[in-house]
């Protein structure tokens, strides 16, 4: 559910406790700013963020099985179950049998599941690059080694 109440983020009046606390306002509020077309988008059509990190994973792997969708995630296969039942039901995602090993499925989007995916990450590139305007390729490298470097603690 996307909250329509406006906020403005230079009048939030959270208490720092530690000087980096406002770079984790900023992180928090930027990945908010980031994505919150998309999840308008999605919930239009009674989807949700969640969904649309599942088919963004399935549109740029080929042939994905459930559990390395739950790993790439960094979700259990028990909290994939019900947003991925969903996305079958409206024939987002579908699936096929792993030759050799018939117990897995193997996903990937339907046509419709690409055209959907592909309009709501649009919407979240539209955001980024309108943010990465706004600086030089000097502060946008510094930008992605500082994501690189969160991103490595999942290593």
């Amino acid at each position: 559910m996307v909250i329509e109440k406006k906020i403005n983020t230079a009048s939030v009046n959270l208490k720092s406790l530690d000087p980096l606390d406002h770079s984790l306002e900023l992180l928090h509020f930027g990945f908010r700013g980031l994505t919150v077309a998309a999840d308008r988008f999605l919930e239009a059509r009674g989807l949700s963020r969640v969904h649309h990190r599942i088919l963004y994973v399935i549109a740029r792997v080929d042939a994905i099985s459930v559990g390395e969708l739950a790993i790439t995630l960094g979700v259990s296969n028990q909290a994939l179950h019900r947003p991925l039942s969903h996305l079958f039901e409206q024939v987002l995602v579908q699936y096929t049998r792993e030759p050799g090993r018939h117990r897995f499925k193997l996903l990937a989007l339907s046509e419709a599941g690409s055209a959907l995916e592909a309009e709501a990450t649009e919407l979240e590139r539209r955001t980024l690059r309108d943010a990465f305007a706004t600086t030089d390729a000097d502060g946008q490298d510094a930008w992605r080694r500082v994501m690189l470097a969160l991103a490595e603690q999942l290593n």
